[in-house]
């Protein structure tokens, strides 16, 4: 299975501490290696600004840099099919439009969908939202969370 990582579970592994933690991040480098854990370039944006972010994970992140992929054809065409309906504009706020902030949710699932893989993000399905839960459901693409994507690939520590 495919994992495509979004910001706000790469902000929960960052609470994954690598000294206190090194299976995890041993599971975690094997996904990588295996090809099986990607993200989008608008994540990596998004970690760039983001100004919490611990020293090792930026440097984790420019790392694996390879695994942030620029959006391809067919990514632009599922992110403009999500934009084609209308409360799915809402992923974008006006804020983020008008200061010009980097916006992952609409590639990341992009991603995932135009690779048969699973939406990994730590936002919760909410009726009529637009949130990423609720687009891959509208879309058929997989979703879980951390724990979620520990519990499929049968991780115990």
């Amino acid at each position: 299975m495919l994992y495509v990582l979004d910001t706000s579970s790469l902000r929960v592994l960052a609470n994954y501490f690598p000294d206190r933690f090194p299976s995890v991040w041993e599971h975690i480098e094997e996904l990588v290696a295996d090809g099986c854990l990607l993200s989008v370039r608008e994540v990596y944006r998004e970690l760039e600004a983001w100004g919490g972010a611990p020293e090792w994970l930026r440097e984790w992140v420019e790392k694996n840099k390879e695994i942030f992929v620029p959006a391809g054809s067919e990514d632009a065409a599922h992110v403009t099919a999500i934009f084609a309906v209308p409360h799915f504009r809402n992923m974008v706020s006006e804020r983020q439009r008008l200061k010009g902030t980097p916006v992952a949710d609409p590639f990341v699932v992009a991603c995932a969908r135009a690779r048969g893989g699973c939406v990994v993000t730590e936002e919760e399905n909410r009726p009529n939202s637009a949130k990423i839960p609720n687009v891959c459901e509208h879309f058929g693409v997989e979703c879980t969370d951390i724990e979620g994507m520990m519990a499929q690939l049968g991780w115990q520590f």
